[in-house]
């Protein structure tokens, strides 16, 4: 049995998470939402070790855990193990421990994994290293290592951060699968609409200086629903609420009138002043009534972002924005691809798919200088490594204050739901769902009409990502994108390519 009671996370003086209550079941899959920053990642290692968090964090609150043993995934593998051999990382705690041997006397348990999982079959010899996995293998090869260790609970941060659709989809049926309780933290929506029986909903509210967790027992598409339909039902009632308050104010204020109208007759004939004053001690005490009667809030959410685009932004239709042929696609001495062919015209939105490794990110930087010298066309680049185009020492503010561009840089970073302290950090500081929103409205406030976009929603929270999503379809420009997000794919592409080691192949 695993439950926390009285569960509080803070750092300085900032509460992440207060007074969090719960309990985990057999088949239970909880999947951790939120903004970044908002105490997804910190929570899940709080569970595993406090230890983990104690050098920036101060952990309340009691823990029951009656013989469960935690599997934890990590959102990113220390570089430490690059270069250890796969065998290695599986039989050992740390690169400079020993092998455990009484680990190794149970590797055969991990044969038929290593099947259902679709790793090579030498995945375990001495000369498959750490760093030549795909992103697809070293999550698969990472929780191979947890299910060495007999786990009855695991705990996954962002395990879907660098997989391809094919592992994507792996990785659900393995979730979905497993008997033993599974807490993840993840952005991809429809990972969550497949797997999550329960959702933990982590949110900081009031310019980011009060917490609130939501816990719903259900699936996430029911849980975008309920609460959806909860913000408009408090929303209506603050609303009626606030116009009856109006109502009662106007009536007073045309009784108030009269009584004082009557106070200054009251004057000239002081036998009515007694009763008329009488009457204003009862306005005035009806007023502060009305005054201290606390009226339902209009709610607060996090990913009510706003980011209106500029209708100018466009390119015409049929337009010829590319057209290139290239008998291949290589980095380094490596051959990713062969005869690619790609035609794109305005407005067109263009997805390019594959698995982990066929070169997407490398076509991508392939068609940006092509892209960059063609009359008529201002070209922005979303990289999947947010550094190649934001300056990490530059604040928000700076970043968008470079052009003579004639907008208030505070006003945009506002509507994404930036605080004022967020926009005078440095950027380095900020979390990677935060550089994401950045560049994003650094490209479009440029007024790019096209964007060359590198795995765009990878760090944005599952509820923040349809309103972006939103965004990018209303754009007038075109796009030229690689992503594994199926939601984005779905709907905001109209074209999908599929790349392999024989080009470009449209799917879709």
């Amino acid at each position: 049995m695993f439950k926390i009671t009285n569960f509080s996370i803070k750092i300085k003086d900032r509460f992440l998470i207060k007074d969090l209550n719960l309990a985990i079941n057999p088949g239970d899959k909880l999947a951790i939402i939120g903004e970044e920053g908002n105490g997804k990642s910190t929570l899940l290692k709080a569970i595993y070790n406090k230890e983990l968090v104690k050098d920036y964090a101060v952990v309340s609150g009691t823990i029951l855990n009656t013989n469960e043993t935690f599997g934890y995934l990590e959102q990113k593998l220390s570089a430490i193990w690059q270069n250890c051999s796969v065998i290695e990382f599986l039989l050992k705690e740390s690169p400079k421990s020993e092998l455990d041997y009484n680990l190794y006397s149970q590797i055969y348990k991990l044969h038929p994994y290593i099947k259902q999982f679709d790793l090579p079959g030498n995945v375990l010899d001495d000369n498959i290293i750490i760093s030549n996995l795909s992103g697809g293998e070293l999550v698969k090869v990472q929780i191979l290592k947890l299910l060495l260790r007999n786990p009855s609970i695991l705990l996954l941060d962002e395990p879907t951060n660098d997989l391809d659709i094919k592992t994507l989809n792996w990785l659900e049926e393995f979730i979905n699968s497993c008997a033993f309780p599974i807490i993840f933290i993840s952005h991809d929506e429809t990972l969550l609409e497949n797997c999550a029986n329960i959702i933990l909903h982590l949110e900081q509210l009031k310019r980011k200086t009060e917490p609130k967790h939501t816990l719903f027992k259900g699936g996430y598409k029911d849980y975008v629903v309920a609460r959806q339909n909860h913000i408009e039902k408090q929303t209506q009632i603050a609303y009626n609420e606030k116009r009856e308050r109006n109502k009662k104010e106007e009536i007073l204020n045309k009784i108030k009138q009269k009584v004082e109208n009557s106070l200054c007759e009251s004057k000239k004939n002081p036998s009515n002043g007694r009763i008329v004053a009488k009457k204003m001690a009862n306005i005035k005490a009806q007023e502060r009534k009305l005054e201290s009667t606390n009226l339902t809030e209009i709610p607060e959410v996090e990913e009510n972002i706003k980011l209106l685009l500029d209708n100018k932004i466009a390119i015409p239709n049929q337009k010829e924005i590319i057209n290139i042929h290239l008998n291949s696609l290589s980095v380094g001495n490596k051959l990713l691809s062969n005869n690619i062919n790609l035609c794109v015209k305005g407005p067109q939105k263009v997805a390019i798919v594959g698995d982990n490794g066929a070169g997407k990110s490398t076509l991508l930087k392939h068609l940006l200088p092509i892209l960059k010298s063609t009359i008529g066309l201002n070209v922005g680049y979303f990289s999947q490594n947010y550094f190649e185009t934001l300056n990490y020492q530059n604040t928000p503010i700076e970043e968008l204050s470079y052009s003579n561009l004639n907008f208030n840089p505070r006003t945009f970073l506002g509507s994404l739901k930036f605080t004022t302290e967020e926009m005078e950090h440095k950027i380095i500081n900020l979390s990677e769902g935060q550089k994401a929103k950045l560049l994003l409205l650094k490209l479009i406030v440029e007024k790019n009409n096209v964007l060359v976009l590198d795995e765009p929603t990878r760090n944005l929270s599952p509820l923040s990502n349809p309103v972006i999503r939103k965004i990018l379809k209303e754009y007038n420009g075109a796009i030229i994108s690689v992503s594994h997000d199926r939601k984005y794919i779905q709907d905001v592409c109209n074209i999908v390519y599929k790349l392999d080691k024989n080009g470009l192949h449209i799917i879709n």
